[in-house]
C-alpha cells in the first residue's frame, strides 16, 4: 500500500513540474535587420511566463529561428520552438 502512495506522488510531481517550466506567452516583431555580410533577417523578443525576455533572431526568410544573434548554436526551424528554448535557457 505504501509502494503505490508513493508511486502516486512521484508521478503527480513530476507531471506537475512540468507546468512550472517557463512558457513563452507571447513573441513580438521587434525590426528587420541586414547583417554585416548582407544577409537580411528580423529580430524579435519573447516574454516567458517567469518573467524573462529573451532575444530572437529570424534568418532565411523566416525559415530558421535563433535565440540571441546569427552566432547563436540555438537555432530551430519552428519560431515557437526557438521561443520554448529561450524560454527554458538560464537567465
Amino acid at each position: 500500500m505504501n509502494l503505490s502512495k508513493f508511486a502516486a506522488t512521484t508521478a503527480l510531481v513530476v507531471l506537475s513540474m512540468s507546468s512550472f517550466a517557463a512558457k513563452p506567452t507571447s513573441i513580438v516583431f521587434d525590426a528587420n535587420a541586414t547583417a554585416g555580410d548582407g544577409t537580411a533577417y528580423a529580430k524579435y523578443t519573447v516574454k516567458c511566463s517567469n518573467g524573462k525576455k529573451a532575444a530572437l533572431t529570424a534568418w532565411d526568410n523566416r525559415g530558421k529561428w535563433c535565440v540571441g544573434d546569427a552566432d547563436s548554436k540555438n537555432c530551430e526551424k519552428k519560431q515557437i520552438n526557438a521561443a520554448k528554448v529561450a524560454c527554458k535557457a538560464p537567465k
